[in-house]
């Protein structure tokens, strides 16, 4: 564990992505197997344990500590781990794993505890390796333990110091991570060359998704690229084999690889094919309001409704009945179709998709446009509720990893703007936590009255921040816990990408994405936008 914090450490106080990616290169090449695969899924949140909690750490924690130095504290800190390493007063420095009294528990001996207890034991075997880790390992099993990092190491960070650490592909990497389970002893052994590439034949894995560059100002030869709409839901992968004994499954994946196949249970039902499809996992209709269902695509609003649950109610496969609208083929009855150009892959997707029920799933549409400038027209006309803009691929572009130049761009239609109110602010996380740096605003009703229309924490320079935060502190006018509640008197300019109707907010609208493009210190408050303004602009 003492090697575990030390590396968490050094990555908090590191911002150069090249000195992350080689901290946690050599962290791995020295670090035994076990231990370095359970950090490596502790830093990528790929662990987690169903008997310790939050809430339950913070009940422990004030066996030890008064409540409200805790809770003024984890206010001011704005992270339970981090308040709760520096609170926690030890008991004994006793090791409770049968290690050397002088060495520090392996982050192994720690994993085995917290996945062996329940909820009723957790209190007890958590308070046992608090007393016996001194500060920073303390920091580093709850983080460990609740998960959340939150120390500026993405997955696919991660996943490129490993290739770096053992030369190995990153897309090798990519595709085997999602397949195996932590601690990743067989990717270890393949890495180091001490086995052979495990075998994925009979797995429905994760292939990495091919993204797409922002177009900006280029111009593209329609005659090269072809167009579709870039729907707006969640870009989701549908794979199904069958694996040695005969026996079919099929796995829906994110955009990040993790999985999400109990929350759309219907799609699984309804793909049967030995392929690999990438989509949009989208809804029927409008799920909001009660309109009639048809063939098109909600909002992205109706398609929250069904994302993260474990469980989905008979009501809700009613009311917001999902569907893939599909982007590509990448492999069929075996065969890996991504070296294939896209123009190839696309006949063969034509032929295939009349294998799948309609009532599931869809192809993406092309767009008919004679040149450049009429797709142009095009893009800034359409408003519809579940298209975010134009995606332009080569046509003999084949599908690859990652972003790579000159194959695929998005060009997403221009934000709507909105001039909004701050009304409340609370406290980031991370780096962030001594900044209130989450903004809740409002638009003016007729009555004159202000609704939040939505919330942001992002759009905004370091040094505006600053400001936000210093306008916060000098004009609370009340408190509600972590909340401040503000004088309505600074106006955002607001930017966000479509707007719908909400029956969970008071104004009645949810806003898609919003960022703070602008802080109009020009504007009076009782000139920003009204509610009926912002009804006009709903999809």
């Amino acid at each position: 564990m003492r090697a575990f914090a030390a590396l968490i450490d050094r990555l908090i106080y590191t911002r150069s992505r090249n000195i992350k990616l080689q901290l946690i290169a050599d962290y791995l090449r020295e670090t035994p197997d076990p231990d370095r695969g359970w950090a490596l899924a502790g830093l990528t949140d790929a662990i987690d344990f169903p008997a310790v909690k939050s809430a339950m750490v913070r009940k422990l924690a004030m066996t030890r500590i008064d409540e409200e130095l805790l809770r003024l504290s984890r206010q001011f800190v704005g992270d339970t781990s981090e308040t709760v390493a520096l609170l926690w007063e030890p008991r004994t420095s006793k090791p409770v794993v049968a290690e050397a009294a002088d060495a520090s528990i392996s982050i192994s001996a720690a994993v085995d505890q917290l996945t062996a207890t329940t909820r009723a034991s957790a209190p007890q075997v958590m308070e046992q390796l608090l007393d016996s880790l001194d500060v920073n390992e303390r920091y580093a099993l709850l983080k460990l333990a609740l998960g959340g990092m939150r120390i500026g190491v993405s997955a696919r960070l991660a996943k490129q110091a490993f290739a770096n650490a053992f030369d190995v592909s990153i897309d090798d990497v990519e595709e085997l991570w999602h397949a195996l389970k932590p601690p990743y002893a067989e990717l270890f052994a393949w890495a180091e060359g001490r086995a052979e590439k495990p075998d994925l034949s009979t797995t429905p894995f994760f292939r990495p998704f091919m993204l797409a560059h922002p177009l900006e100002e280029k111009i593209v030869d329609l005659a090269e690229h072809v167009a579709e709409w870039k729907w707006d839901g969640i870009r989701v992968q549908v794979a199904h084999d069958k694996d040695a004994n005969g026996k079919a499954e099929t796995r829906i994946y994110s955009r990040g690889g993790e999985e999400i196949s109990r929350s759309f249970p219907e799609i699984l039902a309804a793909f049967d094919q030995h392929a690999v499809i990438d989509g949009e996992l989208l809804v029927r209709g409008d799920a909001q309001g009660g309109a009639e269902r048809n063939d098109s695509a909600a909002s992205f609003n109706a398609l929250q409704q069904r994302l993260g649950r474990k469980t989905v109610s008979k009501k809700m496969l009613e009311e917001a009945p999902a569907f893939i609208r599909i982007y590509d083929l990448l492999a069929l009855n075996g065969e890996d179709l991504r070296p294939l150009p896209w123009s190839k892959r696309r006949a063969k997707l034509e032929k295939f998709i009349p294998q799948l029920p309609g009532s599931h799933f869809d192809i993406s549409q092309l767009i008919d446009a004679a040149d450049f400038g009429a797709l142009g027209e095009l893009r800034d006309g359409a408003r519809d509720s579940a298209i975010e803009g134009v995606m332009l691929k080569r046509r003999d572009s084949p599908y690859v990893s990652g972003r790579k130049t000159g194959l695929w761009y998005k060009w997403k239609r221009d934000p709507l703007v909105a001039d909004c109110v701050m009304m409340y602010a609370q406290r980031g996380n991370g780096r962030r936590a001594s900044f209130y740096s989450d903004y809740t605003f409002g638009c003016w009703t007729d009555d004159g009255e202000l609704h939040p229309v939505g919330k942001a924490y992002s759009g905004f320079t370091d040094e505006e921040l600053k400001m936000l935060d210093r306008f916060v502190r000098q004009n609370t006018t009340n408190r509600f816990g972590p909340v401040r509640e503000v004088e309505k008197q600074l106006v955002l300019e607001v930017a966000f990408d479509s707007i719908h109707e909400s029956k969970r907010h008071k104004s009645g609208l949810a806003m898609r994405f919003p960022r703070i493009s602008r802080i109009r210190t020009d504007k009076p408050a009782e000139e920003a936008d009204m509610i009926r303004t912002l009804q006009a602009m709903v999809t």
